[in-house]
């Protein structure tokens, strides 16, 4: 249970540092944001808790092949909120393209060959 808390606590930690440095500046914030400390934590985790070499690298490749539909959010949602959007409206609908991106990609990773 405290091996539970601890990996909550880390990515809580992580979290709070990338809202306060983007409060203080929007592109340090982003910086941190874009650095893949979450998925380095997960393959940390994973490998403390499988050693499974085979298991990280079949998640380091999906997570790869599942960031980039989330990457389009990152330019819709700034679009929409410098046209007049509503934060909230512009936050669904980045979040909606976001999944149904993510829809996409799932169907057709298969359809080439690649096995998420």
């Amino acid at each position: 249970m405290a091996y539970l808390i601890l990996k909550a606590a880390l990515s809580g930690v992580i979290v709070m540092i990338v809202s306060e440095a983007a409060r203080r500046s929007p592109g340090l914030g982003g910086l941190i944001a874009s650095l893949p400390l979450v998925s380095v934590l997960a393959i940390l985790w994973l490998w403390r808790d499988t050693s499974d070499v085979e298991r990280i690298a079949a998640h380091a490749e999906s997570t790869f092949w599942l960031v980039l539909p989330s990457l389009p959010m990152f330019l819709a949602l700034p679009a929409m909120l410098r046209q007049g959007v509503g934060f909230w409206i512009a936050l669904g609908a980045s979040c909606a393209l976001t999944m149904a991106l993510y829809g996409v990609t799932v169907w057709l990773l298969p359809k080439i060959g690649i096995n998420l």
